[in-house]
């Protein structure tokens, strides 16, 4: 593998024809996904999310139908369930049927004696483990604060259903128009007014992916990247789907060996493929978005110490710089791509310039002077690098008097070579760019 992957990143592919180089790149695109969906954390949070599925499926589809039966649309949802077991066959139907059982239980009962609280908790937590799985594929190290989980989560569980169905609705009703009706009898159009039917589930599919992934992650997604990782969603969900259906139906002697939990272990089965394909289809959201990830994956990131120094200079500089020229602040995300770095490769720098105080970072991911830059000294954000700090699990260790006059001596000489100059300085000392 570390060979192939030299291979594909090799310094010679920027000097390849355009064709081969734009073939190698779809390779790299195609071996970075299936190496992270094979070896990486991705398999791991696909069974964690079945898990919190399992607890939250029934309460989700409960405040749904509830939500649906005030609009008179609660008889509409139970088809899209039926649709979405459709893969497990016979089994999938009975198990419909076993869910709605216990939903009806659940209004009539639970939501009648105050159990509605419950019920929220339970939904807006699968939906807060949906996002923590989705910030960790685009790296986000930040999930959303409370107030923004309450109002955006209850907004998609509240209104969600609602737009689903009434889109549904229309184009029923669209459908039994009779202008529509005579339209349709002409061969040419009722052929592809059969084809959009048939295709219909299919867009709802990835138009529904293509929302999750430029939603819940909370970092700025771009509609481009997330509609490529919807329709790879789509694509891998209907093809997968299929597969399944044909292996539950040519598997049903060995599925009896287990008897009624049967159909437990394939709803299991099809509920962890399902998650996989969300978590893969974020992959390929992100990578579309940040390619330069690709060659690092999951893997940790390791810096030397003059990496870390370079990248606490250029960090504080640019933030200056747009503070200094009443430009916007900057994002991490931003200041990553300036740089030519994947945005996790900065984020133990900007953890350390923060706690010293040089550096802040609001909800929203943006970066900003601590002070006014002029006060900021560039020996303070070396030393905020090189030195132990109050969030260091081990700040110090026992040093040899040898090691402690060396360390010494790196420090004195630093300090001399930038003497009393601030960040404006460093901003003064850059040549100028001809435009």
């Amino acid at each position: 593998m570390d060979k192939l992957e030299a291979a594909l990143w090799s310094p010679a592919v920027a000097r390849a024809p355009a064709l081969p180089r734009a073939g190698i790149k779809l390779l790299r695109f195609v071996y970075a996904v299936l190496r992270d969906a094979l070896a990486g954390d991705l398999p791991l949070r696909a069974m964690g999310l079945v898990y919190v599925t399992i607890l939250s499926i029934v309460p989700l589809i409960a405040i749904s139908f509830s939500v649906l039966k005030g609009f008179g649309f609660h008889k509409q949802m139970e088809p899209l369930l039926y649709e979405l077991l459709a893969p497990l066959g016979d089994r999938g139907v009975e198990l419909t049927d076993q869910v709605m059982g216990f939903v009806d239980n659940i209004q009539g009962d639970v939501l009648a004696y105050g159990g509605l609280a419950l019920l929220f908790f339970t939904t807006i937590s699968m939906a807060q483990k949906v996002e923590a799985s989705l910030n960790f594929v685009w790296r986000v190290e930040r999930s959303r604060n409370i107030a923004q989980r309450l109002t955006q989560y209850l907004s998609i569980i509240m209104l969600g259903p609602v737009v689903m169905v009434t889109a549904m609705s229309l184009i029923a009703a669209a459908e039994g128009n009779a202008v529509v009706r005579e339209l349709t009898d002409i061969q040419a159009i009722g052929e592809s007014v059969t084809l959009a039917r048939q295709l219909l589930p299919y867009v709802l599919v990835v138009a529904g992916f293509t929302f999750v992934y430029s939603f819940l992650p909370n970092t700025k997604v771009r509609l481009g990247p997330a509609a490529v990782g919807g329709l790879t969603g789509g694509v891998l969900w209907a093809t997968t789907g299929v597969v399944f259906a044909a292996f539950v139906a040519t598997s049903t002697r060995t599925l009896n060996i287990y008897a009624t939990f049967a159909i437990v272990i394939i709803a299991l089965i099809w509920l962890y493929l399902c998650w996989l394909i969300l978590l893969v289809g974020a992959q390929v959201a992100f990578y579309a978005q940040h390619p330069e990830h690709m060659r690092l994956g999951f893997r940790p990131v390791s810096l030397g110490s003059r990496q870390r120094e370079e990248i606490a200079l250029s960090v504080m500089g640019l933030v200056a710089q747009g503070f200094r020229n009443g430009q916007p602040h900057p994002q991490l995300r931003d200041v990553a791509e300036e740089l030519g770095l994947p945005s996790l490769a900065l984020s133990a720098t900007v953890e350390r310039l923060e706690a010293t105080g040089l550096l802040l970072r609001t909800d929203k991911d943006e970066l900003l002077p601590g002070r006014d830059p002029g006060q900021i000294l560039l020996r303070d954000v070396l030393a905020a690098v090189r030195e132990p700090q109050s969030t260091d699990v081990f700040p110090e260790g026992h040093w040899s008097d040898g090691v402690k006059r060396i360390a010494a001596g790196i420090s004195e000489a630093i300090d001399s070579s930038v003497a009393d100059q601030s960040i404006y300085d460093l901003l003064e000392s850059a040549p100028a760019t001809d435009d």
